[in-house]
């Protein structure tokens, strides 16, 4: 048992708390910072003790749950991570012996919501714990805003986007779908941020084969008149070399008319959904391309789907990738954009 400080943190209603051997009850909790009121402080403690002495916090990954606390008077969504600061971590692993501090920092929201934007909190307090540092100054000028600001800067940057680009977000949206190279120009650090984690929220990332990807994005990079280009000097965003499709202004609409609400969680919603329906026409026009491989009537299947779907131009890059090292499956693939030029031409 230590009498070492642990932390405490927060925004929207924040609150942390340290604690040295989670995996018992020898244990103790001092708060470092908190802007919650002293008995929700309690209240919250309390829960976060509860869940050390089950040993139900591993270091880095953090957790959603519904606390109920007594002064919302309802139960809210809190998020809790524990972990260590960075360079403590690694002289306790060189040196078993050492007992360094330990620190929990919680995210308090309206809901449950919170886990939508789990990895994000996670990727937050990763940053804190490489930059911790508990003398007085740091505490102060860096330690406490970056906790009161998380929700600002961990939860609503997919909403300022949003609210940025308007109808222009189908852009946006085609440049993530197709590995497009986006140049941003003239924007504030806050804003060059947002729209490149909007950029890589909106991508295909994990969820296409890895090889597809990096050879998607070799060959849009080697097409340098299909870079994208945002200048961000004047009110509105102007864009240069940008291209579209009708999948894409689609979804920017629910975009745009879920905007009026103003939920950040419901955008990232939004967002999963997007990326959803484009894996689903992927593998709709794989499958296609399988049948069309032994049967002509599956081919035009393939042109069907590929006029009707709004992303062909898209899907048809991913697929070409995809098949490249596939004889029979690229002559199909050959065929269908012969005959989306030819549609296009006309």
């Amino acid at each position: 048992r230590s009498s070492q400080q642990g932390a405490d943190s927060g925004d929207g209603s924040p609150s942390s708390a340290a604690a040295e051997t989670p995996s018992s009850e020898d244990f103790s909790l001092s708060l470092l910072d908190t802007n919650l009121p002293t008995e929700a402080e309690t209240e919250l403690r309390s829960f976060i003790a509860k869940r050390l002495t089950k040993g139900a916090l591993f270091e880095g990954m953090g957790n959603v749950a519904s606390v109920g606390l007594s002064i919302p008077e309802y139960k809210v969504g809190c998020y809790y991570c524990r972990f260590q600061q960075e360079n403590l971590l690694e002289m306790a692993t060189l040196e078993s012996d050492i007992n360094a501090p330990e620190y929990v920092v919680c995210f308090l929201g309206g809901s449950e919501k919170e886990d939508t934007f789990r990895l994000e909190l996670d990727k937050y307090v990763q940053s804190l714990k490489i930059n911790l540092n508990l003398e007085q100054k740091t505490l102060e000028t860096y330690i406490n805003p970056y906790l009161r600001s998380w929700f600002e800067n961990a939860i609503c940057p997919i909403q300022r986007v949003v609210q940025l680009f308007q109808e222009k977000l189908a852009f946006l949206l085609h440049a993530a779908l197709s590995y497009t190279p986006v140049e941003v120009k003239n924007a504030d650090e806050r804003t060059e941020k947002d729209i490149s984690r909007f950029l890589a929220a909106a991508s295909l990332q994990g969820l296409v084969q890895e090889g597809t990807m990096t050879s998607l994005c070799i060959a849009m990079t080697e097409e340098q008149h299909k870079s994208m280009i945002i200048d961000c000097s004047g009110p509105q965003p102007q864009l240069h070399n940008a291209g579209s499709n009708r999948f894409c202004e689609d979804w920017m609409h629910a975009f745009v008319n879920g905007a009026e609400g103003g939920n950040p969680f419901l955008f990232l919603q939004i967002l999963e959904n997007f990326k959803l329906k484009a894996i689903q026409d992927i593998n709709n026009l794989k499958r296609f391309i399988r049948q069309a491989e032994m049967n002509h009537y599956a081919l035009f299947k393939c042109y069907t789907f590929l006029k009707n779907c709004g992303s062909g131009d898209i899907l048809l890059k991913i697929v070409k990738v995809e098949h490249a090292e596939m004889p029979e499956a690229r002559n199909v693939v050959t065929v269908l954009e012969e005959f989306m030029r030819e549609t296009s031409v006309a």
